[in-house]
C-alpha cells in the first residue's frame, strides 16, 4: 500500500527511471473495484469522459453531487464561522472594544499570510472604525510571532485589543506579559498548538485538538476572514461586504502552500475571479509590476511572482511597506510602493543566488558526508535572515533531503534557522524531537522555523539526522512522480481540455493532473532549444492513435538523440493553455522522459 498523495490504495505499480540516482519514480495506483463503479456511474450521469471522473475519484469525489459542487463552488457553502472554538468570544470582545472606542492593534507575522491577513483584517474594520493600527514585527529585530518589543508598542499607543494573525498560537508567555499591561488577545493562527494554549481572550485554530471547525486547511489569512464574517453575520453587516477581501484570501492560499480544497477551494476560486476582473489597488500595482496585466492570473503567478514580491519586503526592508501596499486607496502612493517592492525582489534574487550558491559550494567540500546522510543541517553565520528559509528549498529540491538552513541572529544571539522537507516527511514532528535543544520552534509539516544557542548546533545536527534516519521511509528518500492516468493522445479532445480547466484552482491535494502516454515518437521536427540547449521542443505521435501533440521539456536535453533516432519512450506530462501573439492551442507541458531500453 502506498500513499499517492491523494488516497492509500492498492494495485501500486512504480515505474522507475533509471538514469540518475535523483530521477523521479513513476507511480501509478490503479483504482479499486468499489472506485472504478463511482468512476463509471458518474462518467455515465455526467456525461464527460470516464478519464475525468478518474481524476475526481483520486481526489476523493466519489458522487455527482459532489462532483457538481467542486466544479461549481458557492460562496453559499462556506461553513459557519461560529462553529470555530471561540468565535463568540472573539466577536464579543471586538464588539466591546468598538462600542468604547478602544484602540485595536492588527499584528501579524512578516510573510504573506501574515501580510495578507493583516491587510484584510484591518481594512475591513478600518472602514467603520477610526481607532485600529497595525503591526509587522522586524524580522532582523524581533524575528517571528509576537514580540515583547510589539506589545510595549501597543501599551505606549494604548491599545487595549491585540488581533493577531498567523501567530500567537504558542506565545504564552507574551500574551500573559501583555494582561499585565492591560492589553487582552485575539490570536487568529493555523499553526499547530503545543498542549497549553495562551491566556487569550479567544484563540482561532482550525488545528486546536479540541477543534469543533468542519476544515482544519484555513490559511492565517482564511481565518482572519472568518472573523470579519462572524463579525458581519453579528453585527448585520451585508454579506456582500466581504466579498471584495477575496483576492487578498487567494493570495495567502497559494502562498502559503496549504491544500486548496474544502472551504479555500472556494476562498481562492472567487480570489482568482477578482484578481482577474478588479483585484484591489495594490495588489493591481503589483500585478502590474510582474508583467501580468492583461493575462489570466493562476495559483502558479501568486506563488511564483505575486507571493515573492510581497515577501521581499520583510526580507530586505520591513514587512509593513507591503501591508501599507495591499491598504492603499492612493494610486500614485500604490505605483510608487509596488516599485519599490519589485526593486526589493531584484535585491533578494541576488541575495537568494549568492547564499545558495555558498551554501551548496559547502556541502560540495563535504560531498563523502553528504551523500552518506538522510539530512542536511548547515550553519553559516554570516548568511543574511532573510533568504534563510529560500536557501532551504533550494537545497531539498537539489539532494532531495529533510533540510534546515541556520545563521546567526546578532539581535539575540542565536542561531536562527529555517527548514523544508521532502513529500511525505513531517519535519515539524523532527524537531519537535528536538525541542529540549531549541528556544523557540514552529511551522507545519514541510515548513519550520527554529532558533537555538549557537553551541547547540553540532547536537541539533546529530539528533535530526538519528530522527531522520530512524523514521524517513525508502519512497521518502527519492522523488515521486505519480501519474493520475495513462491515456492516448486521442483522448485530449478540446472538450476534454476545457472540462480539465474546470478543476482548477490547483494547489496541495488538487495538483494539476499528470498524465502518461505510452510508446510515442518524434514526428520529425523535434529540437533542442534554450540559450544553452537544455529545453526541447517537441513534435510527438501516439503509435497507439497516430495523433500528433506539441510539447516542451524543460532541462531535458540529453534524451535529444535518444528521440531523434525515432526510438519510442513513455511520457508524462501535465495538459496546458499555450497562448502566443493572440492565438491559443494546447500543449503538452512534459515532466519527464523514460526511454523504453530503460524498463
Amino acid at each position: 500500500m502506498v500513499n499517492c498523495g491523494r488516497m492509500s490504495i492498492p494495485f501500486v505499480f512504480i515505474l522507475v527511471n533509471k538514469d540518475c540516482d535523483m530521477a523521479a519514480n513513476w507511480v501509478y495506483t490503479s483504482l479499486t473495484e468499489e472506485q472504478n463503479k463511482q468512476r463509471d456511474l458518474m462518467s455515465e450521469e455526467l456525461g464527460i469522459s470516464s478519464i475525468l471522473c478518474q481524476l475526481l475519484v483520486r481526489r476523493g469525489i466519489t458522487t455527482v453531487e459532489a462532483a457538481k459542487k467542486f466544479f461549481r463552488p458557492r460562496i453559499e457553502d462556506l461553513h459557519d464561522p461560529f462553529l470555530m472554538n471561540d468565535m463568540d468570544k472573539a466577536v464579543d470582545r471586538l464588539n466591546q472594544a468598538m462600542g468604547k472606542k478602544e484602540r485595536i492593534l492588527i499584528y501579524g507575522d512578516y510573510d504573506v499570510d501574515g501580510i495578507t491577513a493583516v491587510a484584510l483584517v484591518y481594512k475591513y474594520l478600518k472602514f467603520n472604525y477610526s481607532y485600529v493600527d497595525f503591526y509587522i514585527p522586524d524580522r532582523y529585530v524581533e524575528g517571528s510571532g509576537i514580540s515583547y518589543r510589539g506589545i510595549d508598542y501597543a501599551s505606549e499607543t494604548n491599545v487595549k485589543l491585540i488581533i493577531a494573525l498567523d501567530c500567537g498560537i504558542k506565545a504564552v508567555d507574551k500574551v500573559n506579559y501583555a494582561k499585565e499591561k492591560g492589553i487582552d488577545f485575539i490570536i487568529c493562527d493555523h499553526h499547530t498548538p503545543d498542549d497549553n494554549l495562551p491566556d487569550a481572550i479567544a484563540v482561532l485554530d482550525p488545528k486546536r485538538e479540541d477543534s469543533t471547525y468542519p476544515d482544519s486547511n484555513l490559511s492565517a489569512c482564511g481565518v482572519g476572514f472568518k472573523l470579519m464574517q462572524a463579525f458581519a453575520i453579528n453585527n448585520g453587516i451585508s454579506p456582500d461586504t466581504l466579498t471584495d477581501l477575496f483576492d487578498l484570501t487567494a493570495v495567502s492560499i497559494a502562498s502559503d502552500i496549504v491544500p486548496i480544497i474544502g472551504e479555500n477551494r472556494i476562498l481562492a476560486y472567487y480570489g482568482l475571479k477578482q484578481l482577474n476582473s478588479n483585484p484591489s489597488l495594490g495588489l493591481k500595482c503589483i500585478i502590474d509590476v510582474c508583467g501580468l496585466t492583461g493575462k489570466e492570473i493562476s495559483i502558479s503567478d501568486i506563488v511564483f511572482k505575486i507571493g515573492p514580491r510581497l515577501n521581499a519586503s520583510g526580507r530586505i526592508k520591513t514587512a509593513s511597506e507591503a501591508v501599507e501596499l495591499l491598504i492603499s486607496k492612493e494610486l500614485t502612493f500604490a505605483r510608487e510602493k509596488s516599485d519599490c517592492i519589485d526593486k526589493y525582489n531584484q535585491q533578494r534574487k541576488d541575495l537568494d543566488k549568492s547564499v545558495t550558491d555558498e551554501a551548496i559550494a559547502q556541502l560540495e567540500d563535504k560531498k563523502e558526508e553528504l551523500d552518506s546522510s538522510n539530512s542536511i543541517v548547515i550553519y553559516n553565520p554570516n548568511w543574511n535572515q532573510g533568504v534563510i528559509g529560500i536557501v532551504a528549498s533550494r537545497l531539498t529540491e537539489l539532494h532531495y533531503k529533510p533540510t534546515i538552513v541556520l545563521t546567526y541572529s546578532q539581535e539575540n544571539n542565536l542561531a536562527t534557522g529555517s527548514g523544508r522537507s521532502v513529500s511525505g516527511f513531517d519535519l515539524y514532528k523532527a524537531i519537535e524531537n528536538c525541542s529540549d535543544l531549541l528556544e523557540n520552534f514552529g511551522g507545519h509539516m514541510y515548513a519550520v522555523g527554529l532558533r537555538m544557542k549557537p553551541e547547540n548546533v553540532p547536537e541539533f545536527r546529530r539528533r535530526m539526522e538519528q530522527y531522520v534516519t530512524e523514521n524517513i521511509t525508502t519512497e521518502q528518500q527519492k522523488p515521486q512522480q505519480y501519474i493520475d492516468a495513462f491515456i492516448d493522445f486521442k483522448e485530449i479532445t478540446p472538450k476534454f481540455v476545457r472540462l480539465l480547466k474546470q478543476f482548477s484552482p490547483f494547489g496541495p491535494e488538487n495538483m494539476k493532473p499528470v498524465f502518461a502516454t505510452r510508446k510515442v515518437l518524434d514526428y520529425g521536427t523535434s529540437r533542442v532549444v534554450g540559450k544553452e540547449k537544455e529545453h526541447l521542443k517537441l513534435e510527438l505521435v501516439d503509435s497507439q492513435s497516430e495523433c500528433i501533440m506539441n510539447g516542451i521539456a524543460f532541462g531535458l536535453s540529453e534524451y535529444n538523440d535518444y528521440i531523434k533516432a525515432f526510438n519510442p519512450v513513455d511520457i508524462c506530462y501535465t495538459i496546458e493553455e499555450n497562448n502566443f501573439n493572440g492565438s491559443s492551442n494546447t500543449q503538452l507541458m512534459i515532466k519527464d522522459i523514460r526511454p523504453l531500453s530503460q524498463k
